[in-house]
């Protein structure tokens, strides 16, 4: 399956800042079952963009604009082919967990065994494990486990947007039963660590279609884990949506958490308050989407424009008196 993706991103600032510097984490992944064929990133103020390689392999664009500026515009477009990963069997065998502990021991997986910044330890989620009965191996083989798991915090939270913040503890959620993907993705993390399996943040894209049914956001960037098991490698789980990650997950960075992975992040020099838009299509198609009329049937695009036009508008009316 090829699918063309646009990821659009605006800031727009109160008053003129400065300076700006940037991250971007937006380049899909090329490894297993999916491949990266074309990326292209633009950027308004006109920036030189530079890009390396973390020692996740994850792609990092970054750029300065060292002038004076009121909105900063980022378009990330990207053609991707995704193959449905391999058949995953019924169960393990109860050998694996042994092998898990073995694989653990002879590799390097701290990172993703070690509490993070959002998927860490604390009395509510001790509580929530025990509830779930997941805060031991119970016997099951790693994979049943995780199955369960999967279900189970899904099943628990209900999918509300706003409910929390990008920098929200997982508390927040937990204690609320509310969250987004981020937190659902963070409240499994911190479960599946906590059963000495290495589990690492995903973020990337989920297509939307009409066979299925999504709780998650369409128009927007997605989240779910990856765990390891024996046999295996890195499995998906989506439990925000209760699914295996498939065909229809496509990765752009992978991290302990969210804190590794953001899609934009970056400082600015000034005092203005800031006012940030994202929208992203996903389409199957096999040439990268068109120009940003693709947005124009899009309610809450349209509301943002007409918001940014009249505030271009203002803009340059003030110019105008101050010339006269």
């Amino acid at each position: 399956m090829f699918y063309a993706i646009r990821h659009f991103t605006r800031y727009r600032y109160s008053k003129p800042v400065s300076q700006s510097s940037m991250e971007v984490r937006m380049h899909p992944r090329s490894e297993y079952s999916q491949r990266c064929f074309t990326f292209q990133l633009s950027v308004s103020p006109r920036a030189r963009v530079f890009s390396y390689h973390d020692h996740t392999g994850n792609v990092i664009h970054h750029f300065d604009i060292p002038e004076p500026h009121r909105q900063l515009t980022i378009i990330a477009d990207a053609l991707v082919d995704v193959d449905p990963p391999p058949q995953l069997p019924d169960a393990l065998d109860q050998s694996s967990w042994q092998q898990l502990d073995e694989m653990i021991e002879r590799d390097d997986y701290w990172d993703m065994l070690m509490p993070s910044h959002f998927a860490c330890k604390s009395p509510a989620l001790d509580e929530f494990a025990r509830k779930l009965g997941a805060h031991e191996r119970n016997g099951r083989d790693p994979l049943t486990v995780l199955r369960a798991l999967n279900s189970q915090i899904f099943e628990a939270f209900e999918y509300t947007k706003r409910s929390t913040r990008v920098d929200s503890p997982i508390d927040v959620a937990i204690e609320s039963r509310k969250g987004v993907c981020q937190d659902f993705a963070h409240v499994m993390i911190a479960l599946v660590r906590g059963l000495l399996i290495p589990c690492r943040y995903v973020s990337g894209y989920l297509h939307h279609d009409k066979e299925h049914t999504d709780r998650s956001a369409d128009g927007a960037t997605h989240a779910w884990v990856e765990a390891l098991l024996p046999g295996l490698g890195w499995v998906g789980f989506d439990p925000t949506n209760n699914l295996i990650a498939g065909k229809r997950h496509i990765r752009t960075a992978i991290g302990r958490d969210y804190a590794d992975v953001p899609p934009t992040i970056g400082t600015l020099k000034g005092s203005a308050q800031s006012d940030m838009q994202v929208r992203v299509r996903v389409t199957p198609s096999e040439a990268v989407l068109p120009v940003d009329q693709e947005f124009a049937a899009d309610e809450e695009w349209s509301k943002f424009l007409a918001t940014d036009q009249k505030a271009d508008k203002t803009q340059s009316q003030q110019q105008q008196q101050q010339q006269q």
